[in-house]
C-alpha cells in the first residue's frame, strides 16, 4: 500500500478517536449522574435495611426516603425510625452520642398545650352505633355476655349442661353405692 493512502488512513484515525473518547465520556457521565440523584430515597432505604449509617443526606434526601419506605419495611423494621432520627440530626439537632438525638425544647404554646390535655379529661367518642367514654370501665355482668359471639355463647352452654350431666351421674353412683351397703 502506497504511504500516502496509509499515512491518511492514520490521520483519518487520529482525529476520530479523541472525537469518540469525549463522546464516550459524557455518555457515561450522563448515565451514572442521573441514577444517582433519582434513586437516593431508595439508597438511604437500602444502607438502613443493611444496618449501615444513614447519617450524610440533605433533608430532602430523608422525605423521599420516608416517602418511598415500604410499608413492610416500616412494619417491621426501625428504619422509618432511624431515617427520621438522621433527618433530626441532620437539621441541627445532632447530640454528642452516636445514635441518640436530642429533643427541641418545646415553645411556651406548646407546653401550655400540653399542660391543658393533662388537665382535660378525654372527649366521648361513638364508636359505630355507641358512645364511648375514655376512662369509664363498665363492671357489668350482662355486658360481658352481650359482646360475646353466639356461637361461642353456645358451646359454653354446652360444657356447662355437660358438667351439670357429669356432676349429676357422679352424685346418682355415689348414693347407689352408699344404699348398696
Amino acid at each position: 500500500m502506497p504511504s500516502h493512502i496509509r499515512r491518511g488512513r492514520i490521520r483519518g484515525r487520529a482525529r476520530a478517536r479523541p472525537a469518540a473518547v469525549a463522546l464516550a465520556l459524557a455518555a457515561s457521565l450522563t448515565w451514572s449522574a442521573a441514577p444517582a440523584r433519582a434513586d437516593i430515597g431508595t439508597t438511604i432505604i437500602e444502607r438502613c435495611a443493611q444496618g449501615k449509617s444513614v447519617s450524610g443526606y440533605t433533608q430532602q434526601d430523608y422525605r423521599r426516603a420516608l416517602q418511598e419506605l415500604p410499608t413492610e419495611v416500616e412494619e417491621y423494621s426501625s428504619c422509618g425510625n432511624e431515617i427520621r432520627r438522621a433527618q433530626l440530626a441532620a437539621a441541627g439537632a445532632g447530640s454528642t452520642l452516636p445514635g441518640a438525638v436530642a429533643a427541641t425544647p418545646l415553645t411556651p404554646a406548646e407546653q401550655r398545650a400540653l399542660t391543658a390535655i393533662a388537665h382535660s379529661p378525654a372527649p366521648p367518642l361513638r364508636v359505630g352505633n355507641q358512645v364511648v367514654h375514655p376512662g369509664v370501665v363498665h363492671a357489668g355482668i350482662s355486658s360481658a355476655f352481650s359482646s360475646l359471639p353466639n356461637a361461642l355463647l353456645a358451646v359454653l352452654a354446652l360444657m356447662a349442661t355437660a358438667a351439670v350431666a357429669l356432676a349429676a351421674r357422679t352424685i346418682r353412683n355415689r348414693v347407689w353405692k352408699r344404699s348398696a351397703r
